[in-house]
């Protein structure tokens, strides 16, 4: 009978209460196994030359050395281990650095267990893990359409009523008419998962039905190119 294939992970993030949650989480996902955590880049450095783990989830913004310095010299020292970035972050200025150090997966942190398992399955097999927005900027990158449509990103910081990329994303999906499966579908996540984001938006933004959730996107211009 063959051997079930563990993924060994190492966790790196400065804020405890984040890095503790992600190791719980990792915890209870199938053909895991977290061998480390850390709370800056230098101990991820370090912990990696110790434990050698398959993959790293990284942080970007952390103290003595940042993620991607911290991805520079993993990548450098040890090619066999593979970095996914998860960071609260997806604007360009965060975006690119991490990737031209080698990481080859990008999520941000509103991100579900199965994003997160499945960008760390797919690094570990030689692809990119990188959630759908990400994929959208390089796309809009490569074809040289450098603005980020609207509620995309590159927007986090103009976003209302305290919206994350994410929620502004889902938001733009039910502008668009999208059900809850559909947009499960379109983003890679469960339909529990869109569940939540929608709950959260409506608390946020004081709607209550889908209608007003529509009516709030176009008066915040939130209704661009799916993500």
């Amino acid at each position: 009978m063959t051997e079930p294939v563990v993924t060994r992970v190492l966790v790196a993030d400065d804020q405890t209460v984040v890095r503790e949650g992600i190791v719980m989480l990792l915890g209870l996902l199938p053909g895991i196994e977290v061998v480390g955590s850390a709370a800056d880049g230098e101990e991820a450095v370090a912990l990696v030359a110790r434990h050698r783990p398959d993959v790293v989830l990284m942080d970007l913004r952390m103290p003595r050395c940042d993620g991607v310095e911290a991805t520079r010299r993993i990548r450098a020292g040890h090619p066999g281990t593979e970095v996914v970035v998860l960071t609260t972050y997806a604007d360009d200025d965060s975006l690119f650095p991490a990737l031209r150090a080698g990481a080859r997966g990008y999520l941000t942190k509103d991100a579900g267990a199965e994003e997160i398992a499945r960008a760390i399955a797919d690094v570990r097999s030689g692809a990119a893990g990188l959630a759908p927005q990400v994929q959208l900027r390089l796309l809009e990158r490569l074809s040289g359409d450098a603005p980020a449509p609207a509620g995309g990103p590159a927007a986090q910081a103009e976003l209302p009523d305290g919206l994350t990329a994410r929620e502004a994303q889902v938001l733009g999906l039910i502008a668009q008419g999208l059900s809850n499966t559909e947009i499960a579908r379109r983003l890679y996540v469960s339909p529990a998962t869109v569940k939540t984001h929608i709950n959260n938006l409506f608390a946020k933004t004081g709607v209550r039905d889908r209608a007003q959730a529509v009516a709030y996107a176009f008066r915040n211009g939130i209704t661009g190119s799916p993500q």
